[in-house]
């Protein structure tokens, strides 16, 4: 009898140890490979750390990502080697936020040559390079553009503060590469025009989206003209942060005597729209983006299909409710 029971026991705790066993073996985790154009970004900040957050609550009892973001530091050598890593340590999946649009033809190579699917973020491609299990999420830059003009032509003089008839303005771009710069430069003055207003470029240099350089720039085309300047266009907020700066300094008033303009909606921002500090920004929603990305991913991940494209609208951030909307956003994350 000792001998039957001794035997089933065994049985029992062998039988036991195979089903924790088979549990663990139950849980898959797909290997996510991230490299950031550049981490010291506000935007890409926000964008990084949701997407990262977004990866997690998608988790489950049996379904687990392994997701690891790089720092690409704004060099286009740094981002190729990561991609090449995560390649060679055979990730599910990529996602990239390239460092240059325009120059990243090897990298578009590597990615196809691997198989691997991969979700571009943010910069949005040249159509050409768009490939099998390929996709790209982002904001439509030309949008953002036009929102800032009209942001301007929404004011009641239009922008055109000393009635001349003409808007003088200035215009801090991010990465020349980069084609949400040129888009964002190109199509906020096209606002403008379009609305029957006739401008002048006074002041237009590349800021690479940096506060620093944003503040440097705008003290320098303040000095140079003065109380010409009515318009300061910024491609993101970083630079009119900056920018806002140098307009102190220069005891201009924002509303008053000069116009503001940026996007982004960084919470910092959003603040300054509501206290009178800043004409205007545009929200580029970071939470709806980097979800969309990463629902991509787990799409491709799955062996599903993905549309080639995925558009996420901006927002016009120049009033109070506006600017407090966004700011409730950012609270609840």
């Amino acid at each position: 009898m000792k001998k039957t029971l001794t035997v089933l026991l065994v049985l029992a705790m062998a039988l036991s140890f195979g089903a924790c066993k088979g549990g663990e073996s139950d849980v898959k985790t797909y290997k996510v490979g991230v490299s950031i154009y550049q981490f010291d970004d506000n935007f890409m900040t926000l964008y990084r750390n949701e997407m990262a957050n977004y990866f997690k609550t998608l988790e489950t009892a049996t379904v687990k990502y392994d997701v690891q973001i790089m720092d690409a530091a704004n060099d286009m050598a740094t981002q190729t080697e990561q991609v090449e890593t995560f390649i060679s340590q055979g990730v599910d999946v990529l996602v990239i936020n390239l460092v240059q649009t325009s120059s990243a033809e090897s990298i578009y190579n590597l990615v196809q040559e691997s198989g691997i699917p991969c979700v571009l973020i943010n910069r949005e491609p040249d159509a050409a390079y768009i490939g099998e299990k390929m996709c790209y999420v982002g904001a439509d830059a030309r949008q953002s553009g036009t929102y800032q003009g009209e942001i301007v032509t929404e004011l009641p003089n239009m922008g055109d503060i000393n009635s001349d008839g003409v808007i003088s303005y200035i215009m801090i771009k991010g990465d020349p590469e980069n084609t949400d710069a040129q888009y964002r430069t190109e199509f906020s003055v096209k606002a403008l025009t379009d609305a029957g207003c006739k401008v002048k470029n006074l002041f237009e240099q590349t800021g690479n989206w940096a506060q620093s350089e944003g503040q440097e720039l705008v003290a320098t085309a303040l000095a140079q003209y003065g109380n010409e300047v009515e318009v300061v266009f910024c491609n993101n907020d970083a630079m009119a942060l900056g920018a806002y700066q140098s307009i102190v300094a220069a005891n201009r008033t924002i509303g008053t005597d000069i116009y503001l303009l940026g996007v982004d909606a960084l919470t910092e921002c959003c603040q300054m729209v509501i206290d009178g500090k800043m004409t205007g920004t545009v929200f580029n929603d970071h939470v709806k983006q980097s979800h969309a990305a990463v629902d991509a991913a787990v799409k491709f991940i799955n062996g599903q299909a993905n549309e080639k494209y995925y558009w996420i609208d901006y927002t016009k951030v120049n009033s109070v409710d506006a600017a407090q909307t966004v700011i409730d956003i950012f609270a609840t994350k």
